[in-house]
């Protein structure tokens, strides 16, 4: 169920807010002042919050920069209610995170439509990081495949060329025909592990496209070699 806080300090406007909103199916909460709305915003942290303006002590300017300063509610939809919008007004409340503003008196229509974009939107938000959060785990497994396979690499290209300098050596030492031919067999085992190691290297290099390691970089995922 949503959680929506209100923050009103006329009771009279915050309890109709409040009873219409839980007619509607939301879970709600009301705070009497910024103080305690703040309090219960970060005890508690809801889904949305509705804030009036004009409130004594901590106004609800106060309120949002405190909560757009908190880790638990910086992304928490706030809409703003206010006697009047200047445009003033608007512009700070704006420049400070607000996501909306409801001028008084407004009614059950233009409430409910701008809890409903909001939390669209946020759902939107929701998914954009799920999306962001796949990509990321996509590019760490192929930060990690890269890795081990340069490590493969680089300790398997060290027997192989080690094998063929020997095999050189004595062929280039060796008269008889049945002792050549052995080492020219074993020569050839070698160069065969030498082509397969080279495809893994060319299936690196699929694998790290210039799409993929512009995408690696910008995340600051490719480790230097």
């Amino acid at each position: 169920m949503t959680k929506i806080l209100v923050i009103e300090d006329e009771g009279a406007v915050r309890n109709n807010i409040l009873m219409l909103l839980k007619a509607e199916g939301f879970q709600v909460s009301g705070a009497e002042n910024g103080e305690v709305g703040i309090e219960m915003a970060k005890e508690h942290p809801p889904d949305l919050i509705i804030c009036d303006i004009l409130m004594p002590g901590v106004d609800g300017y106060g309120v949002l920069t405190q909560l757009r300063q908190s880790r638990t509610t910086t992304f928490i939809p706030f809409i703003f209610l206010t006697a009047k919008a200047e445009r003033s007004e608007v512009r700070q409340g704006i420049e400070l995170g607000a996501d909306d503003y409801l001028t008084k008196p407004f009614d059950a229509d233009e409430l409910l439509g701008a809890i409903a974009a909001r939390l669209k939107k946020q759902e939107q938000l929701y998914q954009r990081f799920d999306l962001l959060s796949d990509e990321l785990d996509r590019f760490e497994q192929l930060v990690t495949a890269k890795d081990e396979m340069l490590t493969h690499f680089n300790e398997q290209m060290r027997s192989p060329l080690s094998n063929l300098r020997l095999v050189v050596e004595m062929l280039s030492n060796e008269s008889e025909p049945e002792k050549r031919d052995r080492y020219l067999e074993i020569l050839r085992s070698e160069f065969e592990r030498e082509i397969a190691l080279l495809n893994q290297v060319s299936e690196l290099q699929k694998l790290l496209t210039p799409e993929n390691v512009n995408l690696l970089s910008k995340f600051n995922m490719l480790k230097p070699q």
